[in-house]
């Protein structure tokens, strides 16, 4: 049963709807019409309205409609709502199933090019942060593990962000094809640091080496 047929089997009526809103209805079942500038009440209430001075007429649905500025759908979803009428928005039907989008070539290449991108851009963010971080401040002190990832990675990682942001075409696809697989093991060295299971030493990226494509990120 959809809203409409569940809105008039519930026999709501254009009085129900009207006090609803906050009409005032005398004895005699007329009010004061909100459709247009009246002194006196001229609209007639009861299962339906009528105005005698303005002829706006119709049931319930049709009195919500007017008075919230809404389509007849909506205007009986809120009358639903209102009275707590349960309705099958499909008639009875099954939903269709939600068909997965198709990406073109070009539109999965956007989106690889996108998260080498953003891994690439937050790991050189954690680098500048560990060259800071754990710089040491004696010439005698043994150098942080962190730190020497941070020199030794900075540089590279800021040469590949330079050329996602401003190389030709053919490089950009280039570089996402041949080094794909190594920025899915930057991001797994970030997801450990952000786990704290780094350990501090940077082991983990440099064993994993560094070559592959990036079949595996889409």
């Amino acid at each position: 049963m959809n809203v409409f047929e569940a809105v008039r089997e519930n026999g709501i009526t254009a009085r129900q709807a009207a006090e609803h809103c906050g009409i005032k209805i005398n004895r005699n079942g007329m009010a004061v019409c909100p459709f247009h500038k009246d002194k006196n009440p001229s609209m007639k209430i009861d299962r339906r309205y009528y105005c005698f001075g303005c002829g706006e007429k119709g049931d319930a649905i049709d009195f919500v409609a007017k008075f919230y500025g809404l389509g007849k759908k909506d205007a009986a979803v809120q009358i639903a709502a209102a009275f707590g009428i349960s309705f099958d928005d499909n008639g009875g039907r099954k939903p269709p199933p939600i068909r997965k989008r198709k990406l073109s070539p070009e539109q999965r290449f956007e989106r690889v090019e996108k998260k080498c991108f953003r891994v690439l851009s937050n790991y050189l963010c954690r680098l500048r942060e560990w060259q800071e971080q754990y710089a040491p401040h004696k010439a005698e002190e043994e150098w942080h593990p962190l730190f020497c990832e941070a020199l030794e990675k900075k540089d590279y990682i800021e040469y590949l962000l330079d050329v996602l942001l401003y190389a030709p075409l053919s490089e950009r696809v280039e570089l996402v094809t041949d080094y794909g697989e190594e920025v899915l093991k930057i991001e797994r060295r970030l997801e450990q640091c952000t786990e704290g299971t780094a350990g501090g030493t940077g082991k983990n990226y440099e064993q994993d080496g560094a070559g592959g494509t990036a079949g595996n990120m889409v």
